[in-house]
């Protein structure tokens, strides 16, 4: 792990690799299935896997989310200054390890491909012997880890997975997200982008051609059409395709006004990058300046884009720039090891992985139906929200305010952010300025709502493995 532990840059570390990161020196064991669950943990150690996109163009989020979550599992043994363990509501974790297990990962290279994060979450499930995975950055691999863990009987903390349908219609007892999703983005930014740009606009959308891209364009049709504005097309486009050069031709003759990027990761620095370099920002279409909206924003994703990105609107799950206390002390913690401010997709995967030893040290047990009990919890709710599906496990302390695990399909329910590129930026990191909190009851909504599977869509049961 030394490339972590010494404070050099996030493309350093992107380049050099993760060689020493993946040599833990952490003896794999045979999958054990003691009675009523899997990978019982028997020893003074309990294991974690960290499954994330090493390679593929994700990578960059990839890094971040692995040095959070290497600073949550230092937390939680007592090392390091505890970070978000001071500030989090519930107070169960005490800086001796979970359970009194010294906590140790694994970490697995899910290259942005389905078959491959599944692949690398089996290993750790069956060799390695761990007892709840967490990561990923792409809503695809987070669905189909999800599905494998149900079927192991493992726990998944989802990390960076913004589609509807990870909590929707692929939703899964033994699977938790945090972070929020895209009916959240559209429900954020239509009425922010409303009254900057106006209610009649012809918008045209490149979609990244998986679950999480569909859900993202479905999303932000159905919010920008509630504000007047018209879709010309959607267009989808692979994943990791490197030039839009093509795709983005033909915007220029399609009559539209404003063009959304349902893009992530390196794909987005790529086609903001070209739409720019195409001259779309300098154009007037309908008497109105041509604009570019990137509804799924990263830091790391600004930082590459540069001079691209100011001005463009975009929403996120989390900036390092809030100021309650639980942000100050993450991003302080993660600051001083890495030397850099900490991404939202940093912040999730740390936050899933001290949400769940939380919810072993309440249950007392890591059999994972007991861990999916306290995580439910149901005698939370969210104040000025009248639903009946308003129950779960409230918490504080974590970054995002008031927070609640919806127990009807484990979704995280919280203010949710717009963001805009500054024009000004003072340093390399500050290049996202906040311009709304959305409060939590604006992008609320029902369990069987119809974007997140209707009412067939169901959790179904705790599995335990055994």
């Amino acid at each position: 792990m030394s490339d972590l532990k010494k404070g050099i840059s996030r493309r350093q570390v992107i380049k050099t690799g993760l060689a020493g990161i993946v040599a833990t020196g952490i003896a794999p064991t045979i999958i054990t299935r003691a009675y009523g669950y899997t990978n019982e943990p028997t020893g003074s150690t309990v294991k974690f896997g960290f499954n994330v996109p090493q390679t593929g163009p994700y990578a960059a989020e990839g890094m971040d989310e692995l040095r959070a979550q290497q600073l949550a599992v230092e937390h939680l043994n007592g090392e390091g200054d505890g970070g978000m363990l001071n500030t989090f509501s519930s107070k169960m974790l005490k800086g001796n390890g979970v359970l009194g297990k010294k906590v140790e990962f694994v970490t697995g290279d899910t290259q942005t491909k389905s078959d491959a994060a599944r692949a690398a979450a089996r290993s750790m499930i069956e060799k390695d012997g761990v007892v709840m995975i967490n990561g990923g950055s792409s809503s695809g691999v987070a669905v189909a880890v999800q599905g494998l863990c149900q079927e192991a009987g493992i726990i998944f903390m989802a990390g960076l997975t913004h589609s509807n349908d990870t909590t929707g219609k692929d939703r899964k007892a033994n699977g938790f997200r945090h972070f929020f999703d895209a009916y959240m983005s559209g429900a954020a930014l239509a009425p922010v982008l409303a009254k900057a740009y106006g209610t009649d606009r012809q918008f045209y959308m490149l979609t990244a051609d998986y679950t999480w891209g569909w859900t993202q364009a479905d999303s932000m049709k159905t919010f920008l059409e509630a504000e007047g504005w018209n879709m010309v097309t959607d267009v989808r486009t692979p994943v990791g395709a490197g030039d839009f050069s093509s795709y983005i031709t033909p915007v220029l003759q399609s009559g539209a006004d404003t063009l959304i990027l349902n893009h992530y990761g390196g794909d987005m620095i790529n086609s903001l990058t070209q739409a720019v370099q195409f001259g779309l920002r300098d154009k007037q279409v309908n008497g109105k300046n041509f604009e570019i909206i990137v509804p799924l924003y990263s830091e790391l994703m600004a930082e590459g884009a540069g001079e691209n990105i100011k001005g463009v609107y975009g929403s996120m799950n989390w900036n390092w720039q809030l100021s309650d206390p639980g942000t100050q002390a993450f991003v302080k913690s993660f600051g001083e090891k890495f030397g850099a401010p900490p991404s939202n997709s940093a912040h999730t995967c740390y936050v899933q992985t001290l949400l769940y030893a939380d919810a072993v040290e309440r249950a007392g047990s890591f059999n994972p139906c007991a861990v999916v009990e306290a995580l439910e919890d149901n005698t939370g709710s969210l104040e000025g929200i009248s639903s009946a599906s308003n129950k779960g496990f409230l918490f504080d302390g974590m970054g995002n305010g008031k927070t609640l695990y919806r127990s009807a399909d484990h979704q995280c329910f919280k203010d949710v952010l717009v963001m805009k590129g500054k024009e000004s930026p003072s340093n390399q990191y500050d290049v996202l300025e906040i311009v709304e909190t959305t409060p939590v009851s604006q992008i609320y909504y029902e369990p069987d709502h119809e974007m997140f599977g209707g009412a067939e869509a169901s959790l179904g049961t705790c599995n335990p493995g055994a």
